[in-house]
Parts: structure tokens; C-alpha cells; sequence
């Protein structure tokens, strides 16, 4: 099948040691149409992409996210591929990806690097992070994906366009996972291969700073999809806070002394986590009504098309 219609978007900073055999295998793989979107760069990566013919544009603020929204903002293709310049992913893995959203049996496909992946692709923090963040996301969103923060994914022009995207920094592939969910973007999974990093590339991920954030996304952007999730938390830790000085004051009772404030703050923290919970009882139900409200819209417009 040509691929005129498919551009291929490669988000880059300093990758000059992975960017010109990345841009030689898509264009052995037949996609000419490969727009590399630059974080400021202060190697020679912008130079290597356009030697290699891609077209590079430098992205207007800081961090992968800001490049994305750039990058949606400018591309016109009916199909958009994305992956990561630092040689982690095999273009060949392109028509896996590719295939479900040309065929029209997804609007957003996520390449999934825990199907296959070299031992030294991620250490036992990273897996053990993604798998503990993929585990957050299913209870938050009700989908159980397996590789939330993978860089390899395919759009169509209409998912794209669909997407209200706001988080600059690594968090972005948690923030498009969680839209595609929000409008009802038909997602799918497909097994890809995910190597070792080039020693020369450098990762620019914090695991414990970046998958903080990255938690924090999961949990911030629930309170309007899953508001249950969202409030049950806060109630949770409410309660539980509640029941630990609680059982102070019991112990210092049991021994002669009384804690009438501390009593009185036991009483507030699990009143207050109740009331959470059923905050979030009654804002799930509203949630749930105008989604299926807009179900039904969007059928009736489907219908009349």
C-alpha cells in the first residue's frame, strides 16, 4: 500500500547517535513522509535528520509534550505514526502499528514493549515502575493496558484532532493514553520489539522524579473521567489517617490520659473521608450519565451521515 498518506513524527533531543539509522530504516520500510520535531537540540541531530531528507521543524517551547502539540498542530497526514529518535524501536515494526488504524479497526494503536523486549532495555526499576503504573491506570480508567508509556504509536487524523492535550514533560503519553479513553477512541495493543538503549544515547527519564509525575497525571486526570477513583482515594487516606489517631487516643485513654482534641480531629478526618467517598458516588453517576448522553449524540450524528 503507498504510504503518502502516513507521516512519520520522531520527537528528538540530542539524538544525533540514533537519528540517521532511524530516518535510513523508515525510508527502507517505504515512508518518505517523516517530520522530526526538535526540542532544541545541541548536538548535530537537526543536521543528520536533514541530510537524511526528513523535514525538521524546532519545537516552539521545552519538554516532549509542548513538541507533540507542535507537531499535531502541523500535520495535515490521514495517518500519523510516532516513536522515539533514540533507537529503541525497530521501524520495521511500523506495519504492526500501522495496520489497525488503516484498516479501521482502531483509532489510536500503542506498541506494546513488554511483548518483547532485550534484557537490558529496562532496568528492574523502570519495569517494575511501568508494570506498578500500568496496574494505577487500569483502576483509575478501567482499562487494562499493559505498556501505558510506550513511545510507538499510531493515530488517525480524526483521533488526533480529537485529542486536548496540556502536560509538557514525559507525562504526555499518560495524558494521550487517558484523552484517547476520555473521547471514546477506539485503543489497541500490538506487540513490538524494544531494545537495549545505544550507549551513546543518554536517557533523559528520572525513573523516580518522572514516574512520580506520571502517577500524578493518572490520578489528576481521573477526577473527570472516574471521580469514584479520584474521591475514594482522597477519602481513603482520610480514613485511614483518621483511624491511626484514633487509635493514639485509645492507647493514651487506655492509660488514664484524655485527647479531647485529637478526639475531636479522629472524629473530622473520618466524617470527612466518608464524605469523600460519597462525593465520589454522587459525581461518578453524573459522570456516567453525560457520557452516555454523549454516546447517544454521537450515534445520532453517525446516523445521519
Amino acid at each position: 500500500m503507498p504510504n503518502e498518506d502516513v507521516c512519520i513524527l520522531i520527537p528528538t533531543l540530542n539524538e544525533a547517535a540514533t537519528i540517521e539509522q532511524l530516518i535510513k530504516d523508515f525510508r527502507a520500510e517505504g515512508f518518505d513522509n517523516i517530520l522530526v520535531i526538535d526540542g532544541h537540540s545541541t548536538d548535530k541531530t537537526v543536521e543528520f535528520a536533514e541530510a537524511q531528507g526528513a523535514k525538521v521543524v524546532v519545537q516552539s517551547g521545552k519538554g516532549k509534550g509542548q513538541a507533540l502539540q507542535d507537531a499535531f498542530r502541523l500535520i495535515d497526514s490521514d495517518y500519523i505514526v510516532m516513536i522515539d529518535g533514540d533507537g529503541t524501536y525497530l521501524a520495521s515494526d511500523v506495519h504492526a502499528v500501522l495496520g489497525p488504524v488503516r484498516n479501521g479497526e482502531a483509532d489510536h494503536v500503542m506498541g506494546n514493549r513488554q511483548a518483547n523486549y532485550e534484557p537490558a532495555a529496562f532496568t528492574r526499576l523502570n519495569l517494575f515502575g511501568n508494570r506498578v503504573l500500568n496496574k494505577i491506570f487500569g483502576f483509575a480508567y478501567g482499562e487494562w493496558l499493559n505498556d501505558i508509556l510506550t513511545g510507538y504509536r499510531a493515530f488517525t487524523r480524526d483521533a488526533v484532532r480529537s485529542l486536548e492535550l496540556n502536560k509538557m514533560g514525559f507525562e504526555t503519553e499518560t495524558e494521550i493514553t487517558v484523552e484517547c479513553i476520555k473521547k471514546d477512541l477506539k485503543t489497541i495493543e500490538v506487540p513490538i520489539t524494544y531494545l537495549a538503549r545505544h550507549s551513546k544515547a543518554a536517557t533523559k527519564l528520572n525513573p523516580m522524579k518522572d514516574g512520580f509525575k506520571i502517577g500524578m497525571t493518572i490520578y489528576k486526570l481521573a477526577k473527570m473521567h472516574n471521580p469514584l477513583f479520584y474521591f475514594g482515594v482522597l477519602g481513603a487516606i482520610l480514613i485511614v489517617i483518621g483511624s491511626g489517631v484514633g487509635l493514639f487516643v485509645v492507647n493514651e485513654w487506655m492509660h488514664g490520659t484524655t485527647r479531647i482534641p485529637m478526639t475531636m480531629l479522629t472524629a473530622l478526618l473520618i466524617i470527612a473521608g466518608f464524605q469523600m467517598f460519597i462525593f465520589g458516588v454522587l459525581s461518578d453517576l453524573i459522570v456516567s450519565l453525560h457520557r452516555e448522553t454523549m454516546r447517544a449524540v454521537r450515534a445520532e450524528k453517525d446516523e445521519k451521515k
